[in-house]
């Protein structure tokens, strides 16, 4: 018996040129301090590429903002857009990573995606990013 293909598995090529509302962001005011917010997304939605059901999970974005914070309500809508969209857990979860970096350019910057178990297996993906220092030659 062969197995019938899902029409959402051929998007997985393409998963890093995936255009997605804008993250928008408003200036930090206090870009000399280190500190660190933490944004939790419990209802988060997508489909699952291979059986077309919907996949349920928590997602926590940890960043150290610089000069820039992430807006919450574009981020919101930035993240609406999963729920029509087949992309495996590993993927959104780099995807949202990438898209967060990009928009406010942090010092460090962590989402972490719980995935709700579905066959007995909970999954767990976490992608961190640290903004590369300048190297000063010392003479």
């Amino acid at each position: 018996m062969s197995r019938r293909k899902s029409s959402y598995e051929d998007l997985q090529d393409n998963i890093r040129s995936l255009k997605f509302p804008a993250i928008e962001v408003w200036d930090n005011q206090y870009p000399d301090r280190e500190y660190t917010i933490t944004l939790q997304i419990p209802e988060f939605t997508c489909i699952c590429p291979k059986t077309g059901l919907p996949d349920f999970a928590t997602i926590t974005i940890d960043y150290s903002p610089a000069k820039s914070c992430i807006e919450l309500k574009s981020l919101k809508l930035y993240l609406v857009e999963y729920r029509n969209i087949g992309i495996f857990h590993e993927h959104w979860v780099n995807k949202i990573l990438d898209d967060c970096v990009s928009a406010c350019h942090p010092r460090w910057a962590k989402v972490e995606g719980i995935v709700n178990p579905r066959g007995g297996i909970q999954t767990t993906v976490v992608a961190e990013y640290y903004k590369k220092q300048k190297v000063t030659s010392r003479r």
